[in-house]
C-alpha cells in the first residue's frame, strides 16, 4: 500500500477519532529533512544576436512645399497650388492614393528683428509635408525628379524598407538561437557541465526601416537624382536561461 493511501487513511482516522489523532497526523504529513536539503539546479543566463542582410524593395520619401507671402491667405494659396501640382504628378507616376499621406501642415508668421526696435511682421510662411511610399525602387530617382519639377522645394529624407520582413526576421532568429546554444555549450563544457534544457527564452529587436538622412533646402536646383538603396540589417536578440547538469 503506497504512502499517499496511508496518508489518506490517517486523515480519515483523524476525522473519526477526534483530537486524539492530531499528533499522529502531524507526524505523517511533516516534510522530510531531505526535501529541505534539495539543491537548486545550476543555471546559466546568456544572450546572443542574429543578423541577416536584406535588399530593400520599398522606400518612403518625406518631402514638402514651403511658400511665403505677405498675407496668410496668399501664403496658403501659393502652397495649395504647388501641392496640387505635386499630387497630380504623383498620380501620373502611378502612385496609389493609399501610399500618399500628409504628415504635417503649418502656417507661421515671419518677423524681422531690427536692433533696438520692435519686431516687424514680414509676412507668413506655409508648409505642407507629405510622405510617399514608392514600391518600385527603379523609379525612385525619377519620382523624386518629377515631384521637384511639380513644386516640391524640401526633401527631408528617405526610408528604405521591406514589403515582407518575416523571412528575414526568421532567418535572424535562427542565427541568434544557433549562436546562443553554441555559446551555452561552450560555457557549460568549460565549467565541467553539459546543457540539460532551456528554462526560458525571450527575444527583442527585429526589422526597422533604415533612414537615409539628407536635406535639400533648394531641391529644385538638383540635377537627375541617383539613389542607392544598399542593404538593410535585420537583427534579432535572444536571451535564455539554461539548466546545467554534470
Amino acid at each position: 500500500m503506497t504512502k499517499p493511501i496511508i496518508t489518506t487513511l490517517s486523515a480519515v482516522a483523524v476525522l473519526m477519532a477526534g483530537t486524539a489523532a492530531l499528533p499522529a497526523l502531524a507526524q505523517d504529513t511533516q516534510p522530510s529533512h531531505a526535501a529541505h536539503m534539495m539543491q537548486k539546479p545550476t543555471t546559466l543566463n546568456l544572450s546572443a544576436q542574429g543578423e541577416v542582410k536584406a535588399t530593400p524593395d520599398t522606400a518612403s520619401i518625406n518631402f514638402g512645399v514651403m511658400t511665403e507671402a505677405k498675407t496668410a491667405e496668399e501664403a496658403m494659396k501659393l502652397n495649395r497650388d504647388r501641392m496640387s501640382a505635386v499630387f497630380a504628378a504623383l498620380k501620373k507616376l502611378g502612385i496609389a492614393d493609399k501610399n500618399i499621406q500628409t504628415s504635417n501642415l503649418n502656417l507661421n508668421a515671419q518677423y524681422d528683428y531690427p536692433q533696438n526696435a520692435p519686431a516687424i511682421l514680414r509676412g507668413y510662411q506655409a508648409s505642407n509635408r507629405v510622405t510617399v511610399k514608392v514600391d518600385d525602387l527603379n523609379r525612385l530617382g525619377t519620382s523624386i525628379d518629377a515631384v521637384v519639377k511639380a513644386g516640391i522645394n524640401q526633401i527631408d529624407g528617405i526610408n528604405f524598407g521591406l514589403k515582407d520582413s518575416k523571412t528575414a526576421e526568421d532567418n535572424a532568429r535562427k542565427a541568434a538561437v544557433a549562436a546562443l546554444t553554441q555559446r551555452a555549450d561552450l560555457y557549460a563544457t568549460a565549467m565541467g557541465y553539459k546543457v540539460k534544457r532551456i528554462i526560458t527564452l525571450s527575444e527583442s529587436g527585429g526589422y526597422a526601416p533604415q533612414p537615409v538622412y539628407k536635406s535639400f533646402a533648394r531641391a529644385e536646383m538638383m540635377d537627375a537624382t541617383p539613389i542607392a538603396a544598399g542593404e538593410l540589417n535585420v537583427t534579432i536578440s535572444v536571451s535564455a536561461e539554461f539548466e546545467l547538469e554534470k
